[in-house]
Formats: structure tokens, sequence, C-alpha cells
């Protein structure tokens, strides 16, 4: 097995997940990015190695889908013999309900499932290498409502609520997985990465065009990269896991993200949603300072 450490960044390809890569690449990684589109992740893959000083490859798959979540997940398992760091970057916020696989809505599998499944499918490489997993999160979570039965399906779908309610679905089970990982020194930390200059949430028409003129004012990408790269690297935070940060300060998580009942539901859930074994879910938020 090398000895060159191996970060996989979800996508990599654009926006804040290109910025992480670029500086996980200055900083000697072997990066691996994870893109939905095969053209626009070796376009980007192409750009970052020509960095030089580091192997970047490409990981093809479609976040917005489950098989296209257990697809990623063999590539990366066949690409990867040790994973150091897993960013998960890959996010949307839909303007409309687009429903998938079984009847799911996509941003619900985006932001949610794909994230928990992967955690689960690449848990071996996970707990070998000791790893560090960075869930990239956003501060309107606490917008957020989890409904258990019409969630999923987006039975509750609104343009602007629905990232807030699987971000925060997401965000509920990051400190059951701390949990799940404490005895094998793996962290997860979940980080709002402020406001960023990015192609999420772009949309047609008049609103549009009015997000596009207030993006100006944004921070660009390479801002929002840095504290997500920290957390990565333990630079931010090498002791503790199952924390959620405002850019770089550990922040409590509001009461909606604290329900213990309802982050086991979603954890049963998601297991039976992803086709994954069922195990029992780690009973609370850790104690890990």
């Amino acid at each position: 097995m090398s000895s060159t450490p191996t970060a996989v960044v979800t996508g990599g390809n654009r926006g804040i997940g290109y910025a992480v890569a670029q500086e996980l690449v200055r900083k000697g990684y072997r990066v691996v990015l994870l893109a939905r589109d095969r053209q626009r992740g070796e376009t980007a893959r192409s750009a970052l190695e020509a960095l030089g000083g580091s192997e970047v490859a490409l990981a093809v798959g479609d976040l917005s889908e489950l098989s296209g979540v257990r697809s990623a997940a063999q590539a990366l398992l066949a690409s990867c013999p040790r994973i150091d760091v897993l960013v998960h970057n890959a996010g949307i916020w839909p303007s409309r309900l687009v429903r998938g696989e079984h009847g799911l809505e996509q941003a619900f599998v985006t932001n949610h499932l794909a994230p928990f499944a992967l955690n689960h499918l690449l848990e071996p490489r996970l707990l070998s290498s000791r790893a560090c997993v960075v869930q990239v999160s956003a501060g309107l979570y606490v917008k957020g409502h989890v409904d258990l039965e019409r969630t999923p399906t987006g039975a509750d779908f609104h343009p602007l609520r629905t990232y807030a309610d699987t971000k925060l679905c997401n965000l509920l089970l990051v400190p059951l997985f701390a949990q799940r990982w404490s005895a094998a020194e793996v962290r997860i930390n979940a980080v709002h990465p402020g406001v960023v200059r990015t192609g999420l949430g772009d949309r047609a028409g008049v609103p549009g065009y009015l997000l596009k003129a207030m993006k100006i004012l944004w921070k660009p990408p390479r801002t929002g990269a840095a504290p997500v790269v920290r957390l990565a690297l333990g630079e931010a935070a090498s002791d503790v896991t199952g924390r959620y940060f405002h850019i770089d300060k550990e922040t409590p998580l509001a009461p909606v993200a604290r329900d213990v009942a309802l982050a086991q539901q979603l954890w049963a859930q998601a297991l039976e949603l992803s086709g994954l074994p069922r195990t029992a879910s780690p009973s609370g938020a850790p104690d890990v300072a």
C-alpha cells in the first residue's frame, strides 16, 4: 500500500469541492474526485494534476440515485487502497420536485442518503486508515423540518425549504457516526463553510437573476474551502468528533438537530432505503471532547 495519503472529495469538479481538492493536492495528498459528469470531472482532474506534485484520479457516480452511489463506492474501493480523508461536499438545492429510483426525492438522496450510504460502503477503508470524514453542511439546517413519511418522497417539497430539510437529515446522523467510529479513531465533523459564491441553488427566471446578483457579494469558493481543509487535516479540531463548526468555530447544534430519537429513526430508515444490512443505530451523541 502506498504511503501517500488519499483524499476523496465528492462533487470535486467545481465550486467548494474543487477548491478543497486544489488545496489537498498542494498539501501532497493523492486526490480522488467523485463527479457525476465524466467530461467535467476529467477537465477538473487534468487541471488539478497540472498543479504538480500529486496524483489526481477520477471516479464517476451519480449521487442523486442510490444505484449511482453504489457504483461510486465500488469505483472508490477499487481505486483507493486507503482513504485518509473523505469530504462529503456534493449537494443540491432543487428548484422543482424531481423523483428518481423508488420514488425518492432527488435532494433527499443527494444530501442525505448518499453520504450515509458512502460512509457504510467505504467503512472498511475508513477504519483501516483511521480516516477523517468532513461533512459540508449548511447553517440553514436550523430552518429544516423532518417528516419521516413525506420528506423522503418529496411529498412536503418546497423550492426553498427542502434544502434545509435534507441538510438537517444529514446533520442529525453525524453524532451517531461519531459514536459508531469512536473506538476505531475515525473522526467525523460537519462544517458550514459560510455563504459562498457557487452554482448551488441556481435557477431560471426572476428568482435566478436575483440570486446571481446577490452572489456577486458572496465569498469565493477558495474562502469556503479553507475551513473544510482545516478540519480534514486536523488543524481545526484534531481531537474532537461528532461536532458542528460554523466556519472555524465549534458551535452547539440547534435543538432541532439534537433530537436523538429522530436521529435513530432516520438511521433505521436510511439503512432500509439504501438496501444496507439492518444494524442497531448508535444510542446517541458521543461523549468525546
